[in-house]
Order: structure tokens, then sequence, then C-alpha cells
């Protein structure tokens, strides 16, 4: 591939032309120097376009409530058998101190995921139990904002009450979770989810819970676990399904939508010998996460435009790198991240807000203070 072919699909992207998967996997599978760095500043160019300058940041907190869980998934450190060394359940009394401290440090939002324990349950039925997680946090702080619950966790609940997903999603958000983290999309793909996680939900149901989601007025987040046994070609496969996923939502005119897209790099020092042998390295190699990451915004920006990396999982300084490859926020403060530390990342569980405005002026941006929605909380502070 020509490096005239490169300009020319940038060139285009630039415009405001959505390029399709076949010149997405051109770009994505570029080598020499001058390319990249081509494809690099056009992601940035259209970060600025269609997201400003200003780098967002949230302050925020997770809560993992249990890593019980019934699944093995092959790169998941940080599942526990009931009896096992290391396993917890968080009690209702642990969670509203988590949520307490969290709030009097700032926090605008909770996001809370857990494992799928099979215990978790009041008079026999799984939705109660999700139900009380919610209003333990919602009856005390009404105004903080809960960012809960999977698609792979509403799948879980729904079928052990035996209920429609619509209903899971619509009874939850009625007790007051505001947003749907897009986890467990790992990589859209049956015959990767089929090797890394097949007790997971297919592709085709974790598109079927976000898109009813969206139908039913709940935003949600989307992922991609990136870094492992998956091709380029995959890559872009699971790009499209957003792009289409989030098109769908505003060719129907759904109240909710897709509200950022976040690459999780495979971190593999503690993680099952299985994989972390075929994948053959402990820690992402940031390079390929930066080309990954420029891509994506070139692809997805038109419909997707916040774009956000994890610091947990490439540190502080790759993250802020990544601000300059496509990236307009740069996360969370996290104060307790259990599920990438367990599995042997170096980038820390918990993130000062004075820290995340340093990086962000290290690089000479503004910074602004958001919500989980990206409403502003603060005007933007020039460096």
């Amino acid at each position: 591939m020509t490096l005239k072919t490169v300009d020319f699909l940038l060139s285009q992207a630039l415009d405001g032309t959505d390029i399709s998967p076949a010149e997405a996997a051109i770009l994505l599978q570029q080598t020499e120097p001058k390319q990249v760095n081509a494809i690099a500043q056009v992601a940035d160019e259209l970060r600025e376009k269609q997201s400003g300058n200003t780098v967002t940041y949230v302050i925020n907190r997770n809560i993992n409530f249990t890593n019980i869980c019934e699944q093995h998934c092959s790169f998941c450190a940080f599942r526990r058998d009931a009896d096992e060394e290391g396993a917890f359940w968080l009690d209702w009394g642990k969670i509203l101190e988590k949520t307490t401290d969290a709030v009097q440090r700032g926090a605008t939002e909770i996001c809370m995921q857990g494992g799928l324990h099979l215990e978790a349950k009041i008079d026999g039925k799984s939705l109660p139990y999700y139900l009380k997680l919610v209003r333990t946090i919602k009856d005390k702080f009404p105004d903080l904002h809960l960012h809960a619950f999977s698609p792979q966790e509403v799948q879980f609940i729904a079928r052990e009450d035996q209920i429609t997903y619509e209903e899971t999603i619509a009874t939850l958000q009625e007790a007051g979770v505001g947003s749907m983290p897009g986890t467990a999309a790992e990589v859209l793909d049956d015959r990767i989810r089929n090797i890394i996680c097949p007790e997971k939900i297919n592709s085709e149901t974790w598109l079927e819970i976000i898109s009813t989601a969206h139908r039913l007025g709940l935003p949600t987040t989307s992922t991609m676990l990136c870094g492992h046994i998956e091709t380029p070609q995959q890559q872009i496969d699971h790009l499209e399904k957003l792009r289409s996923l989030q098109k769908t939502a505003c060719d129907r005119n759904y109240p909710a939508k897709i509200t950022e897209f976040i690459l999780l790099p495979f971190v593999g020092e503690q993680a099952p010998a299985p994989l972390r042998s075929r994948v053959g390295r402990d820690q992402p190699i940031l390079s390929n996460t930066l080309l990954l990451t420029a891509v994506s915004r070139i692809f997805l920006g038109n419909w997707i435009p916040n774009h956000q990396p994890s610091w947990v999982k490439l540190g502080l300084e790759g993250a802020t790198t990544a601000l300059n490859w496509g990236c307009n926020d740069i996360g969370g403060t996290l104060m307790e991240e259990h599920i990438t530390t367990m599995a042997g990342a170096k980038g820390g569980s918990c993130m000062e807000p004075e820290t995340l405005r340093s990086a962000i002026t290290g690089i000479n941006r503004p910074y602004q203070q958001r919500d989980t929605l990206y409403r502003p909380i603060t005007a933007p502070i020039c460096p």
C-alpha cells in the first residue's frame, strides 16, 4: 500500500467521510513510521474537530461487589470460586461505606459491576438482589450517577429469573441505574469469544442488550479488549459492529446512545496460563494500542465522538500519549480498581484529580471535569 493511497484515505476522513471497514484495515496494518505518524496526526485533527481541544475527566469510584463468578474467562485473574482464597462479597454496609467515602472525595459517579454469583439472590430471585444494590446507594445519594451492570450481568439476571432483557433493564433503570457499562464486549467475534470467554454471551446478545438499553433511554459505553489473539481484521469488524449499533440508535431516534469508546489492552501477567502463554507477553504493546486508538477515532469519530484510553492498563504516561492519538478524555479517578490490577497491570488503582489535571496540562491542553454523560461540571482550565 503506497503512502499516496494512505494519504487519500486520510484526506477523505478529514473531509468528514466515513471510511469503510476495508479502508480501516489498510490503515491499521501500516508499519512505516511516516504513514503511522500521518494516521496519528489525522486522528488528532479529527479529535479536535469532533470533540474540541479540552481533555475531560470524571471523578468516580469503582465498586466491584463480588469476585465470585460462575464463569471462567481465559483472560480473567479477578474471578474466584466462593470457597477460594481471595474470594469476596461485599455486604450492604461496606457498599454504602465505599460510596460515602467516594462522595466525600468529590465523586459524581459510582461504577458498579461484579462477578456472576449464583447465590446473589433475595427470596430466590436475582433481580431483587441487584435492585437492593442500586437502592443501597440511591436512597442515600439520590443525585449520584450509577453506571452499573454490563450486558453480561443483564443476561445473567434475566436468565436466572426467566424474564426478558427489556424487563431487566427497565426495572434497574427505574430503580436508579443511570447508564450501562459496555464491558463484556471483549471482541465482538464469536470465533474469538469461543476461545477467550466461551461461557459469556455471544456477540449478537451483547449487541441486542445494548440496543435495548438505547431504546429504553439508558445510555451505554462501548469497549474492546484488544491485543491478545484477535487479528487486525477482527478489531475492525468489532468497530464496524459498534458503528452500526450507533447508527441504528440515531436512525431510529432512540432516546439514548453510546457515549464513549474505550480500548482495553490485554494485561496478562496474572491471567490464566493458557492464554498468557499463547499471547506471549504480560503487558500491552503501547505502539500497537496507539495505532488502534488512532484508527478507532478515524473510523468511529463521526458517530462516537468521545474516546478514552485506560490509564490502568497503559499507565498514566501511555494514556496521556493517547490524548495525541485521538482521545479526548482521560477517564476517571476510579479510587479503587481490582479487575485489571489483579491481572498485573502497572498503572495503579487510583488516580487523584490533581494528577490527571497535571498530566493534561503537561501536553499543553485545557482540562475540564465532566459527569458520566459528558456534561461539563466545571469551566475549561487552560494550562
